[in-house]
């Protein structure tokens, strides 16, 4: 809820968040197996991502929090399209491009879970701006 405050929008529910036209969900369906994230799990996970997703026609933006949902959205990408939508690089050096994917906007941005989100200011900034764009898009 924070990332949404910080990007000023008042929420108090993940009801509310909806209600702004937000489905939140994660990129990786299946359980872990180690401290990091395979690049297999993510690939073999994304299948299950991409059948959610085709559960919401009407989505107008994505938006990629962190890189393992990069990863899964490219692995999806490339399966439908032949090619990734999300350039290879540092989320900062990149979240200011535009991507398209099926004539939606993506945006590439930082996870925001964890300890070092209250600590990283400028991680928090960046989602902010990035949860600012969206919602231009949204509304």
């Amino acid at each position: 809820m924070q990332a949404f405050h910080d990007a000023g929008m008042s929420v108090n529910s993940i009801r509310e968040i909806l209600d702004l036209g937000f489905y939140l969900t994660t990129a990786i369906k299946c359980p872990k197996t180690q401290h990091r994230i395979s690049a297999a799990t993510i690939k073999n996970c994304s299948l299950i991502l991409e059948k959610e997703l085709v559960l919401f026609p009407d989505i107008e933006v994505y938006m990629l929090m962190g890189d393992v949902a990069i990863k899964a959205f490219n692995y999806i990408s490339k399966r439908q399209t032949g090619k990734n939508t999300i350039l290879a690089g540092s989320t900062y050096k990149i979240r200011k491009n535009q991507f398209y994917y099926q004539g939606k906007q993506v945006f590439p941005s930082y996870l925001q879970t964890g300890q070092n989100y209250l600590i990283e200011k400028s991680k928090r900034e960046m989602i902010a701006e990035n949860l600012a764009e969206a919602m231009k898009i949204i509304r």
